[in-house]
């Protein structure tokens, strides 16, 4: 009798040889939704194993990108709004985000990967601030980009933006400052200036919402809600996230 986990195997090897490469997205963002779901639905014993298994799962579809040649990935860990749960549950949270980072450090899994954080990382504790400081240095070069969004919310990231655009054009004529900026300009204020916009936009936990996702570079992205939790999310689904993609016509607003 054949075994399940082979007809996956199986079914997996074929989904992706049959994706047309030249049409995958260059850069993928993933919104990894669904780790208390999954912990109260499999009833752990505390959030910090369903984060644990999500750390796994983000570093296997890493690796997933690395093996399909997807040169950008954006990865959203930490709201801002996740920033207002509770002492006890933030602490447990950024105890495993600090233990995912110290291994990113040393896990040959990303050597092709520049690593990069945005956010308001300054609102994080001290200790894992000076491990995401050490983690970008080690990490500060490669063919491929991984930016990890801790804190991160899109209109914080906007306001930023006309923040420092204001502040660099400061004693100019307000009126002709008015008349200057345009998208160009923004854009060079975001967290993210050299990065391209985003195609591909995968969210778990059968969620079909943004909720501030790289608001401005996701304005012609593709959207595919994933109805599984992030701790559960497997190659197979990725995959399948990638063909719907590249099924469908892109038409960037015309």
């Amino acid at each position: 009798m054949v075994s399940p986990r082979f007809v996956y195997s199986l079914y997996e090897s074929r989904l992706q040889k049959r994706l047309p490469k030249e049409d995958l997205p260059n850069h993928i963002g993933l919104i990894h939704d669904g780790h208390r779901r999954y912990a109260r639905r499999e009833n752990l014993l505390s959030y910090e194993i369903s984060y644990k298994i999500g750390m796994v799962r983000f570093k296997e579809c890493l690796s997933w990108c690395d093996e399909l040649g997807i040169s950008y990935v954006t990865s959203w860990l930490l709201s801002r709004e996740n920033l207002l749960r509770s002492e006890e549950e933030l602490k447990t949270y950024f105890v495993v985000l600090n233990e995912l980072f110290e291994e990113l450090i040393i896990d040959d899994l990303v050597d092709n990967f520049k690593i990069q954080f945005i956010g308001s990382t300054d609102l994080l504790p001290d200790y894992l601030k000076e491990t995401i400081t050490r983690l970008q240095e080690v990490r500060g070069g490669g063919e491929k980009t991984l930016t990890i969004a801790l804190g991160y919310g899109g209109r914080q990231e906007i306001i930023d933006a006309i923040k420092s655009l204001v502040i660099e054009n400061k004693g100019k004529d307000p009126e002709g400052l008015v008349e200057e900026i345009n998208d160009e300009q923004i854009r060079e204020h975001l967290y993210l200036p050299d990065a391209p916009d985003v195609d591909l936009v995968i969210r778990t936990s059968g969620e079909s919402r943004l909720s501030g996702f790289l608001l401005w570079q996701s304005t012609y992205s593709e959207f595919v809600f994933q109805d599984v939790y992030w701790p559960e999310f497997r190659k197979i689904d990725f995959l399948r996230c990638l063909r719907e993609y590249t099924q469908r016509e892109r038409r960037f607003g015309k």
